[in-house]
């Protein structure tokens, strides 16, 4: 599964990365996770990802995020401020399965 991460500058989200990554091989999942920063965001997500999530220090952007994932039929989904932390990795997990089944 491959997972697009936006936050300010692509930099803060490296811990998340490293969460989810290592709550995802405890689980048996195949994950590709790639964080960008805010000016990446809309040509990234049309690059075949299977669900983008949004930081919670941009989540005042979202709608604009949203509506770039929809055009590339890609599921968005703010991310909880608790669930932002290198213990968030099983949160994170949850929610992306959650957003990928809808």
């Amino acid at each position: 599964m491959k997972v697009l991460f936006v936050c300010s500058g692509g930099m803060s989200s490296a811990i998340i990365v490293k969460a989810l990554k290592t709550e995802g091989e405890k689980q048996g999942m195949n994950l590709e996770v790639l964080a960008v920063g805010t000016q990446e965001f809309d040509a990234e997500v049309r690059n075949g990802w299977d669900a983008a999530m949004v930081a919670p220090q941009v989540r005042h952007r979202f709608d604009g995020y949203k509506a770039s994932a929809d055009e590339a039929g890609v599921p968005c989904q703010i991310i909880p401020p608790q669930a932002y932390s290198p213990l968030g990795g099983p949160t994170l997990v949850k929610l992306i399965n959650e957003l990928v089944k809808k």
